[in-house]
C-alpha cells in the first residue's frame, strides 16, 4: 500500500501535490489544513487520516479527523499523527507522523525504532523546497519511506 504523507498545507492544493497523490492509497495528513474544502478533496483522491494543527482550531473537519492526535491500524502496523514531534507517543506506533516546522525528515527512533515522519510542507517551505511525503508497507512491513520534492 502507498501511503503518500503531507503536512501543513495551509488551505492551498497545488497543481503539484494534487498530481504527486494520485494514485495513493491513503493519504495521511499531519496538521493545519486549514481548509474543509481542501480536506473533501484530498477525500475525492483516498481516504485520509488527519490531526489538527495549530492553525486548524476554527475548522470542523468531521468525526475522522482527532483535535491532537489520531491513531489507526493499517497494513499490519499502529500508526500515529500528531502536529507536534515532541508529543508522539513512539512506543505505542511502529509510524508516526508529525509537522508544524515545515521541514522534512524521515528517520528511526534509535530507542524503540518507530519510523517518524515530518513531510515538510508542499506551500510554506522552510527547506528551499516543497515537499511531501511517501511511505510503502506490504504485509506489514515498511519497504520504503522518503520525501518528495514537489
Amino acid at each position: 500500500m502507498r501511503y503518500d504523507i503531507v503536512s501543513d498545507t495551509h488551505g492551498h492544493i497545488s497543481e503539484e501535490l494534487e498530481s504527486a497523490l494520485q494514485g495513493a492509497d491513503v493519504i495521511v495528513h499531519a496538521g493545519d489544513i486549514c481548509s474543509d474544502i481542501d480536506l473533501l478533496h484530498l477525500e475525492t483522491i483516498a481516504p485520509v487520516h488527519a490531526c489538527y494543527g495549530n492553525n486548524d482550531w476554527g475548522y470542523d473537519y468531521g468525526p475522522f479527523v482527532m483535535h491532537n492526535i489520531t491513531r489507526f491500524f493499517s497494513e499490519g502496523l499502529r500508526w500515529e499523527i500528531c502536529h507536534y514531534r515532541e508529543r508522539l507517543d513512539l512506543e505505542t506506533c511502529e509510524v508516526a507522523v508529525c509537522g508544524h516546522t515545515h521541514r522534512p525528515f524521515v528517520e528511526k527512533d534509535p530507542r524503540t525504532g518507530a519510523l517518524v515522519m515530518n513531510p515538510g510542507s508542499p506551500t510554506y517551505p522552510r527547506a528551499g523546497y516543497p515537499s511531501m511525503g511517501r511511505i510503502i508497507v506490504e504485509k506489514g512491513a515498511i519497504l520504503s519511506a522518503e520525501i518528495i520534492r514537489l
